[in-house]
């Protein structure tokens, strides 16, 4: 990998496609702007929306109206897909990659599409973009046009969406053993997460699906060329990954549920036991509270023997409780 300083303003990678479908070509980090377009192919230059020169890159770069260049720039956190003048640019959601590991914290990857370049720019490090890069270095002649690298990216975003349904199928088994087990467990602090992650990415899928339908319902003279044609099949697996996150929601929620139920239960079973012992001891209070009394002529005072007749009313007291209560079926 090139470590050098780059010369482009926030310059991360870039390809150029040449016409003939041949082997893209990857420029270096001493790449300017005018190698990008040296060709009749197109290019994909992706970008780090961390340096501030960023914009004064874009302008420089033909082909990008001024909506274009602020799809490119935004720090907006929702998704967003908008076609004009045979453009295709906003704003796709994709989950964070760390350099050790992968996690499934959302990140934002900003996108604009023309017939002669695929222009990317994002803040945190992206895992589908970087499964994508890796798919063109392994399989370069099935990309022909910029869109094909558009679908590249939603394809990988869905298999990323599958390995982290997988992840959280495999963490909620785990939690439904310890739920229907016979030794109670309060798992909704460890379901907490799941349920938050799940609701998330179903919210913005949701999003996505929405505005890939209704780019691909946009005239055809001002979509990119092509578009049309992988809108049906990105909408149909973005609805297929849809459906597995809806029923892990639905299943985590059921989850959820269930959890409260064992411990509303749980909390029951314990009122009932303080309740039981309430009616068992509130006899015995009554007769010390009696001969605790600082009055004249109590019972049991002459002799030696008050106390254990006390006693023994005591304990005749918890065995009429005792009695009154099965005699009632609440034992």
């Amino acid at each position: 990998m090139d470590t050098l300083p780059v010369s482009m303003p926030g310059f991360v990678w870039g390809y150029r496609f040449p016409v003939d479908g041949s082997k893209p070509t990857r420029l270096t980090n001493s790449a300017v702007a005018a190698d990008l377009t040296i060709d009749d192919g197109f290019y994909w230059l992706h970008l780090n929306l961390a340096d501030a020169r960023v914009p004064a890159l874009l302008d420089t770069l033909s082909g990008l109206n001024d909506d274009a260049k602020s799809a490119l720039t935004t720090h907006d956190t929702h998704a967003a897909i908008t076609v004009d003048e045979q453009l295709l640019y906003g704003t796709l959601v994709d989950c964070q990659r760390e350099f050790d590991h992968e996690t499934a914290d959302l990140g934002w990857l900003h996108f604009a599409i023309s017939d002669r370049f695929i222009i990317t720019t994002r803040l945190q490090p992206l895992r589908s973009v970087e499964r994508a890069r890796l798919l063109i270095e392994k399989n370069p002649a099935k990309f022909t046009r910029p869109v094909d690298l558009f679908e590249l990216l939603v394809t990988e975003f869905q298999r990323t969406l599958i390995s982290i349904v997988m992840d959280l199928t495999e963490e909620l088994n785990v939690i439904e053993d310890f739920v229907y087990d016979t030794a109670p467990r309060d798992e909704r602090r460890r379901l907490a997460p799941v349920r938050r992650t799940v609701v998330r990415i179903h919210r913005h899928l949701r999003t996505m699906l929405a505005l890939m339908r209704r780019a691909a319902a946009s005239d055809d003279d001002e979509m990119p060329f092509g578009f049309e044609d992988i809108a049906g099949r990105l909408t149909a697996r973005l609805e297929t990954v849809d459906h597995d996150i809806y029923a892990l929601q639905d299943r985590a929620r059921l989850l959820h549920e269930e959890i409260d139920s064992k411990l509303s239960s749980e909390t029951n079973r314990h009122l009932y036991i303080l309740s039981i012992m309430t009616a068992f001891l509130l006899p015995p209070t009554l007769v010390t509270g009696f001969f605790g009394m600082n009055t004249a002529d109590l019972p049991f005072t002459q002799g030696a023997t008050g106390t254990e007749y006390a006693i023994v009313l005591i304990i005749a007291s918890i065995a009429l409780a005792w009695w009154l209560l099965k005699r009632v079926d609440i034992l």
